[in-house]
């Protein structure tokens, strides 16, 4: 297996550098009804969409940005009126032109919009939907990508199908990646060839400061902000990253309609990634090269160590985000490669078995455990202080990452069950 190039390493920054207006699971099922509606050439009278568990999970609670309401069938709703495809993780966005946001309320309200739990689904990021106008139906499905659509109908007719539907990340057939070549990749590579992670960096920042002067969420980093003014906490690096990255949390959860760039797919992940590596940065008066270095390290870690657990999972996305930005805090701090490796160690440690029970308001506060993991683990690295070889963790920190994979994949998956059916059948 070859080492991953140099270009090989910014196409993957690119890839994971994905705009997102919303949480990405509702944001999937209102591209594929947007896409329906392309095909139909208007808004269809009757919309039914079929996901997966992990995005019926995910969709169930999250509010959805400019409309004020909460769930999948408003999602779906607007994708099915206003949504545009080639807007991708964005298709959402024009909810609020004209009188967008009312028609998919009447959709919703008459019982138009319709979502069921597929249960036999070929993956966990599954969304199908069969949309209906006049004598012509379309039915679209996205899987194992949030924007990778695999199969379009029209009255029966197939317009659209990817061969292998699945673009699987395949081991034996992807470059071969490593934290140590991760490593070198961000010590070699040339600032201006990765200046574009900053646009990241400052999307991010716009949504927590949105967060910070609103009352979104559960108000996570806004009550932070407010204790270190009233004397009650300090201005530190720690409270600051807090406060950064649960107030962009607060507000993408709860419906801001401003958009955050994503990681592994993920909105939230994207946050972690991104803002305590921006206010530690901030902190220790690191250069504009050293933050962009810094961003990328983040990035990267965090979508190697996602590769071996897919983009859904029981296992909360928050640990393998923070663990990016916790080494990118020990590389701002001068830390050694060394040092990098048992920052990853130590979050491996601390945050495994941290479970996804759905997006929501509250995943501010995982968040909030994320990122005080993160700037203690890079702390504990710096003086010298790692874990021992035991539990998951091995020697050898490419297995260790492995075993993270393991454990959010086959090692979660009644956990991933019984999590959906205690959300499904609560009273």
């Amino acid at each position: 297996m070859c080492q991953a190039t140099n270009e090989q390493l910014i196409a993957i920054l690119q890839e994971e550098a994905v705009p997102a207006l919303g949480c990405t699971e509702p944001v999937a099922c209102g591209l594929v009804c947007a896409r329906c509606r392309e095909e139909l050439g208007g808004i269809p009278a009757r919309i039914d969409v079929w996901v997966s568990g992990n995005i019926y999970k995910n969709g169930m609670g999250v509010g959805i940005p400019g409309t004020g309401m909460s769930g999948l069938p408003i999602a779906a709703a607007v994708g099915a009126v206003c949504g545009r495809t080639e807007y991708g993780l964005e298709v959402l966005k024009d909810v609020s032109v004209g009188n967008n946001l009312l028609k998919a309320q009447e959709l919703v309200e008459k019982g138009a919009v319709r979502v069921y739990l597929k249960e036999d689904a070929p993956d966990k990021l599954y969304a199908e939907a069969v949309c209906s106008r006049g004598t012509d139906t379309v039915k679209a499905v996205i899987a194992y990508a949030h924007t990778n659509f695999i199969r379009v109908e029209k009255n029966g007719n197939i317009i659209f199908q990817k061969e292998s539907g699945s673009p699987a990340k395949d081991v034996g057939k992807r470059p071969e990646l490593s934290v140590e070549r991760i490593w070198r990749f961000i010590h070699e590579i040339e600032p201006e060839k990765i200046a574009f992670v900053w646009k990241g960096a400052e999307m991010n920042k716009a949504i927590s400061d949105k967060g910070l002067r609103n009352e979104y969420g559960l108000q996570v980093g806004k009550t932070l902000f407010e204790n270190i003014e009233k004397g009650l906490l300090k201005d530190d690096l720690l409270n600051s990253a807090l406060i950064c990255a649960t107030a962009a949390s607060d507000a993408r959860m709860d419906g801001c309609e401003k958009p955050v760039m994503t990681n592994s797919g993920s909105g939230n992940q994207g946050i972690t990634v991104y803002l305590p590596v921006v206010v530690a940065a901030e902190r220790f008066g690191a250069s504009r090269e050293q933050q962009i270095r810094a961003l990328a390290l983040s990035n990267l870690l965090a979508a190697h160590i996602h590769y071996y657990m897919g983009h859904l999972s029981a296992l909360c996305g928050i640990l393998i985000a923070a663990t990016g930005s916790a080494s990118a805090i020990t590389y701002l701090m001068g830390g050694t490669y060394e040092q990098v490796v048992n920052t990853i160690k130590t979050m491996c440690s601390n945050l495994t078995g941290m479970m996804c029970d759905g997006a929501k308001q509250g995943c501010a506060l995982k968040v909030y455990s994320g990122v005080s993991a993160a700037v203690q683990a890079a702390l504990l690295s710096m003086r010298g202080i790692k874990t021992r070889n035991d539990g998951i963790i091995e020697e050898n920190i490419e297995q260790t990452i492995r075993n993270i994979g393991i454990i959010g994949t086959a090692g979660m998956e009644q956990t991933d069950k019984t999590i959906l059916h205690i959300m499904r059948n609560k009273k």
